[in-house]
């Protein structure tokens, strides 16, 4: 059985959205391991002393039981353009260390990152959840591969709805931005344009 793992942000020492981490990892181990007992991520985490370090990434791998807890330092990818790339057998529910399928989608000469397409449906990029405006409201694609930590803290406190959103209606927004553990709702926004249709 492959292993899981989560990104948490830790800024200026404390970790955030501890509470989507577990319960997703929780989830997971009960549906793949069928493990029943609840782990604490604050058991686990013990941030290092770094007052010049402000935003940091935690990588916790983990299984039927958390394997290992590693500290780096996080600098934001320059994603500024989106590929579309249709895949409609993928498969990626739950967040697995090995993202092969995913890395062999992304071709760096053409674009950023990717934008993969599932029966028409848009879905995620490589690395994190997609989120659309028409100017009025921000919706992120009910048909996500991964329900991420961020996008669901998002959803619950309104911020985003979700909502379908296909090849055929793509461009009835204007922008977009990338969201995920360690990109918040502050994450650049991006006009439509920069995603490339044709492949």
């Amino acid at each position: 059985m492959c292993q899981l793992f989560e990104t948490i942000r830790i800024v200026e020492g404390v970790p955030q959205n501890l509470v989507f981490h577990e319960e997703r990892m929780n989830r997971s181990r009960k549906i793949l391991f069928g493990t029943s007992n609840l782990l604490k991520l604050a058991d686990y985490i013990n941030v290092p002393k770094n007052p010049e370090r402000k935003l940091e990434r935690c990588r916790v791998v983990y299984g039927s039981s958390i394997n290992s807890v590693d500290f780096s330092s996080y600098i934001s990818a320059n994603i500024r353009t989106l590929r579309l790339v249709e895949a409609d057998s993928l498969v990626y529910d739950y967040k697995y260390s090995d993202r092969s399928q995913i890395i062999r989608l992304i071709d760096k000469l053409l674009a950023d990152d990717i934008l993969i397409i599932k029966n028409r449906c848009v879905t995620d990029a490589s690395y994190a959840n997609i989120v659309f405006t028409d100017g009025k409201r921000w919706i992120t694609p009910d048909t996500p591969l991964l329900r991420g930590t961020m996008r669901e803290s998002l959803l619950r406190k309104g911020t985003i709805k979700e909502d379908r959103i296909t090849i055929d209606n793509l461009m009835h927004y204007n922008h977009f931005r990338l969201i995920n553990a360690m990109l918040g709702f502050e994450a650049p926004i991006l006009s439509i344009s920069n995603i490339i249709l044709n492949n």
